[in-house]
């Protein structure tokens, strides 16, 4: 899934001018991809409840390398490749969906308590190692040819296709899936008790990835324009702060467990972390000094996924996980869509307010997430029911 985006981060500026389209156009291959993803999710979450996860992740990578496949073409190919390319765009969208969000409904199926956190660590690690890797590989695929990395996409599904279908052993389910109504009762009771810090950490979600992605799309631009920097160097460049979220997330998974206030406290630290990493870069123009900074911004990332992904992924049973870690996932999504074109606009605006309105941003969801999760003791329990779930375990409330 990361790489539908992040490979694709390093050729925007040689989109343009091969393709001769603006700025603007060429952020919006990230944006359509998101928010076809974004829509798609929650309906792939639901089918995947219905269904079972394998059923819906492994058609939808094919459907990813497809679109990819056909960007690539359009780019190599055809008369007026930019609606082609957003039409694969889209397709890939629409298959990314049925990817990581299900992964994640998938692992907490498979894991419980202190190691489902350890686990959901690992899968937001491989997201960032995704990301890390990805720049990388998009800049050494445009060393080929500028539209390179649409052919690889096709090259890393089929691999993903043949290790889901061989390697990943899902549980059979107890019993029948729910008729649509009882199911949408069911999710109206979850948001109706649960909804106000549930939102509150879709928010949080959503907002990494806006400032993630709207970052990295500054930082290609400027490295580009400002300091002549492309190709593989560019791509490691905007690799190291991936790779500072990517082991902080790593390393998170591996300590939270299920202590519930301790995810609470480090949500808040790392929401503290951005706020002071983006009011900093408006007094940094080096390229070293720019780059130290924002890692911090990227620590403050890596630990606050993990611990939404613990606490989403356990709030509910799994009759209707794949629905509430998917409409999570399209929250992101739409982060990520947002990312590009504001970040696009706030460069034209000024590069102080910029940073200062992202610092603002990142001060108030972390003090929404300080004001509206609320954990109180914990109580130890093997109970996995459906009525019974980890929040209601462990007596998380939203008073």
């Amino acid at each position: 899934m990361t790489l539908g985006n992040s490979m694709l981060i390093p050729i925007l500026p040689r989109m343009e001018s091969e393709l001769g389209i603006t700025a603007f156009q060429a952020s919006l291959t990230i944006t359509i991809f998101s928010i076809t993803a974004a829509i798609s999710i929650p309906i792939l979450g639901y089918l995947s409840d219905r269904f079972s996860r394998k059923s819906i992740i492994v058609p939808a990578l094919i459907l990813y390398g497809l679109g990819g496949l056909l960007a690539g073409v359009a780019a190599a190919w055809f008369n007026g490749a930019y609606m082609w390319i957003m039409v694969g765009r889209a397709l890939q969208g629409i298959g990314a969906a049925g990817t990581a969000p299900i992964a994640m409904a998938l692992t907490g199926d498979l894991f419980k308590g202190g190691e489902q956190s350890k686990v959901l660590g690992i899968v937001e690690a491989s997201n960032g190692f995704g990301k890390v890797l990805s720049p990388i590989v998009g800049s050494l695929l445009a060393l080929l040819v500028w539209y390179g990395p649409f052919w690889g996409f096709p090259v890393f599904v089929l691999i993903s296709v043949l290790l889901t279908a061989f390697f990943v052993k899902e549980k059979k389910k107890k019993k029948e899936a729910p008729p649509v109504g009882k199911y949408i009762k069911g999710l109206f009771s979850v948001f109706k008790h649960e909804g106000r810090w549930l939102f509150t950490a879709y928010l949080a979600g959503a907002t990494c990835l806006f400032t993630l992605f709207g970052i990295l799309f500054y930082l290609s631009d400027t490295l580009e324009t400002q300091y002549n920097i492309d190709g593989v160097l560019k791509g490691s460049i905007l690799a190291i702060p991936l790779l500072f979220m990517m082991t902080t997330s790593l390393t998170t998974g591996s300590k939270i467990g299920k202590d519930l206030k301790r995810m609470k406290k480090v949500i808040i630290i790392g929401f503290l972390l951005m706020t002071i990493s983006f009011a900093t870069l408006v007094f940094f123009t080096r390229l070293v000094p720019f780059i130290a900074i924002l890692a911090i911004s990227s620590i403050g990332t890596g630990l606050v996924l993990p611990c939404l992904n613990s606490l989403i992924t356990g709030s509910v049973g799994a009759a209707r996980r794949g629905f509430v870690t998917s409409l999570y996932g399209s929250v992101r999504f739409l982060g990520v869509a947002a990312g590009p074109p504001i970040f696009e606009a706030l460069m034209n605006w000024t590069r102080t307010g910029m940073f200062l309105t992202t610092a603002g941003l990142t001060l108030v969801v972390g003090l929404l997430c300080m004001l509206l999760i609320h954990v109180k003791n914990q109580k130890k329990s093997n109970d996995d029911s459906e009525t019974n779930t980890l929040f209601k375990k462990l007596q998380l409330t939203t008073e």
